[in-house]
C-alpha cells in the first residue's frame, strides 16, 4: 500500500487490483488535491480504513479474495457513520449496479471511464455526504489556497506569479517526495521540455527567494534527482 501527504486535504482510498489502474488513479487524484492511499485487495482495503479513515473510498468489485460487495458490508460496520464508497468496476450489469447501490454504495462508475467526469462525481459524492473539499492545502507553516489563487508562509502573503503558484502546487500536491525536472515540466508547463531543463531551477529559485523570508527553507535539492518541499522541522 502507498500514503498520500497532506495536512487537510480529503483522504481517499484506491482499492483496485490491477497495478497500472491503481498508479494511474492515486496519481491523477493527488494531482488534483487529494490525498490517496492505495490497496491491492479487499483485506488490504479494510486495513488501510481501519488505520486511517479515509472521506471516501473508490472501490473495485473484481477483487482477489472479497468481492467489492463483500468490502461494503464490512465497511459498514466500521465505523458510524459510513465512509461514502464509490464503486468503479468493469461489472456494468443493471443487477450489479442495483445491488452495488442496495448496499450503500453513493455511486457506480464502470469501466472504461474518463478522469476529469470521475473527478467531478468524486467531489459530487463528498458534497452529498457531508464531506466538504478542503480548499487550502497545508504544509507546516506554508497554506496554498488553488481556488483563490493565494499562498501564505507563517500568515504572511506571498504574492506569486501564475506558473510559481503551479509550480508551488504541485509541489505541496507532493509534499515530502522527491520530484524530478521532467516530472515538473510535465506537470507544471504540461509539455516535454527537449531543451534546456534549468527553468525549473531558475523557478524554484524565484519561489525561495519569496519564501525563504518568511521561515526556514521548505523546498530542498536533492542532488542528482530533484526538488522536494517538506514541512520544516
Amino acid at each position: 500500500m502507498t500514503g498520500g501527504d497532506g495536512d487537510r486535504r480529503e483522504r481517499l482510498l484506491v482499492v483496485d487490483d490491477e497495478p497500472t489502474v491503481r498508479e494511474l488513479l492515486s496519481a491523477t487524484l493527488r494531482f488534483a488535491g487529494f490525498a490517496v492511499t492505495s490497496a491491492a485487495t479487499g483485506a488490504e482495503a479494510l486495513d488501510a480504513a481501519r488505520a486511517d479513515r479515509p472521506d471516501l473510498v473508490l472501490l473495485d468489485v473484481m477483487l482477489p479474495d472479497l468481492d467489492g460487495f463483500q468490502v461494503v458490508r464490512r465497511l459498514r460496520d466500521l465505523a458510524r457513520p459510513p465512509v461514502p464508497v464509490l464503486f468503479l468496476t468493469a461489472r456494468d450489469s443493471p443487477r450489479d449496479k442495483v445491488t452495488g447501490l442496495t448496499l450503500g454504495g453513493d455511486d457506480y462508475v464502470t469501466k472504461p471511464f474518463d478522469l476529469e467526469e470521475l473527478i467531478a462525481r468524486i467531489r459530487a459524492v463528498l458534497r452529498r455526504t457531508g464531506s466538504p473539499e478542503a480548499s487550502t492545502l497545508v504544509v507546516g507553516d506554508l497554506e496554498l489556497d488553488p481556488e483563490a489563487h493565494q499562498t501564505h508562509r507563517a500568515g504572511v502573503p506571498v504574492r506569486l506569479s501564475p506558473t510559481e503558484f503551479r509550480l508551488l502546487h504541485y509541489l505541496v500536491l507532493n509534499a515530502g517526495r522527491v520530484v524530478s525536472k521532467p516530472q515538473i515540466l510535465d506537470h507544471v508547463w504540461q509539455y516535454d521540455f527537449a531543451g534546456d531543463s534549468s527553468i525549473v531551477d531558475t523557478y524554484i529559485s524565484y519561489l525561495r527567494r519569496k519564501l525563504d523570508p518568511t521561515g526556514p527553507r521548505i523546498i530542498h535539492t536533492v542532488h542528482g534527482v530533484g526538488y522536494v518541499l517538506r514541512k520544516p522541522r
